[in-house]
């Protein structure tokens, strides 16, 4: 190889090869139709057996998502939250619904944003993290971990909260007889875009 071509090949590894580098560390957008996100409640109290169990459906608004340097944080709009309780009429299900995203809960006409931001990840063996961040719920933030598995952009995850941490009282009805618990599991499946 000649001299400049040797220069001309060195010059364009040394302009090509960090934009590589760097466009393999850079975040990737979370997609947004690909991934989901849903908060599991659950019922106590004397007469639960006649309480309903809620399954919310949670749309995930943006975020982002890096995998060389482990980090994740996104957004939901809690005003599209969604009732999917299968098990309840229409109308108990629209009341339910008024009351999740209303102030005895969420308020969401106050509080529309949930974020999450991970400050630390942690492997736990192959395709398995402890990812700990922080969660802005309620007008509070407060340290959360979440169990995630997968790789290569697909990774699915739990985590439990209690609403009280929030500030949320979990609702009840009948004098106590029936009552959402405390507990709260998030389940979440989150795709990177391409």
């Amino acid at each position: 190889m000649s001299v400049p071509g040797r220069y001309l090949a060195m010059l364009s590894a040394a302009v090509i090869l960090p934009a590589a580098l760097w466009a393999a560390g850079a975040p990737r957008e979370i997609d947004s139709q690909k991934s989901a996100m849903t908060v599991r409640v659950f019922k106590s109290g004397l007469f639960s057996a006649f309480g309903h169990e809620h399954e919310i459906s949670v749309p995930i608004e943006n975020g982002t998502l890096n995998e060389s340097v482990p980090s994740v944080e996104l957004a939901v709009d809690a005003r599209k939250m969604r009732v999917m309780d299968k098990d309840v009429s229409e109308k108990d299900r629209t009341e339910i619904q008024e009351t999740m995203l209303g102030p005895k809960v969420l308020d969401t006409g106050q509080f529309p944003q949930i974020r999450f931001r991970s400050t630390a990840v942690e492997s736990n063996g192959s395709g398995h993290w402890a990812v700990r961040g922080d969660l802005s719920l309620h007008g509070q933030t407060h340290p959360v971990t979440l169990e995630v598995r997968g790789g290569e952009g697909h990774y699915r995850g739990a985590a439990e909260l209690k609403q009280r941490a929030f500030g949320i009282e979990p609702v009840s009805v009948g004098g106590g007889t029936v009552k959402v618990k405390d507990e709260l599991r998030v389940e979440f499946q989150i795709v990177a875009k391409p």
